[in-house]
């Protein structure tokens, strides 16, 4: 799916990692100095800890109730099937009509795009959709997407100036772009993801008031 913009989210700044902010040096002009790669990559990786610090704030405590309530009486969801999987709503469009997303289908997409631009980029680029299933439950989506991200960040960690400036790793989602933009793309997509937990939680936490 594409992505439908970030939505707003103030978090505590204790949940920040420290030195997420650091400033670059000033030129004599008062301008920033253009990064190098090695500058991009600390970068993207300090974006990518502060993403994931408000991931894992609204996966701590995560309940499969909360994952299986329904927002609404439409919306994107997974279904149970006789075998013991979930199938995953796949919606035509994305207007606002099809209604809110479950927390359970929001943790599967978080999961879905993750693995696919992982084994795109860095395995057999052979994994599509419906290949990817939900865990079935909270403690299932929290071990799921902790060992993509942990898997994703080392892979970052280790890439070289010529890979993040190369697009021979750049497949999914898109193609022909520097792999740097991929790693940008899913900073992105992962705080997007979060948000939309986030406040999904707080819409089943305020049902009594």
């Amino acid at each position: 799916m594409r992505s439908r913009g970030l939505e707003p989210f103030a978090f505590r700044a204790r949940r920040v990692p420290a030195g997420a902010y650091t400033k670059q040096p000033m030129t004599d002009h008062g301008s920033t100095h253009l990064p190098s790669s090695a500058d991009l990559r600390e970068c993207l990786v300090r974006q990518l800890d502060i993403a994931w610090a408000l991931t894992s704030y609204h996966l701590e405590g995560l309940t499969t109730d909360e994952c299986l309530w329904r927002p609404a009486s439409r919306g994107l969801h997974v279904h149970p099937t006789p075998d013991g999987a979930w199938r995953v709503d796949w919606p035509d469009d994305e207007g606002y009509h099809i209604g809110p997303a479950s927390i359970a289908w929001l943790t599967w997409h978080l999961g879905f795009w993750w693995s696919m631009v992982l084994d795109h980029s860095f395995g057999e680029r052979t994994l599509i959709r419906e290949d990817v299933a939900w865990p079935g439950s909270a403690g299932g989506v929290r071990a799921w997407i902790g060992a993509l991200h942990d898997q994703w960040r080392a892979a970052i960690e280790g890439m070289s100036d010529a890979d993040l400036q190369s697009a021979e790793r750049t497949h999914w989602p898109f193609p022909d772009r520097p792999f740097a933009d991929v790693v940008a793309w899913a900073n992105v997509e992962l705080t997007k993801n979060a948000a939309e937990i986030g406040y999904a939680r707080f819409l089943h936490g305020g049902r009594t008031g």
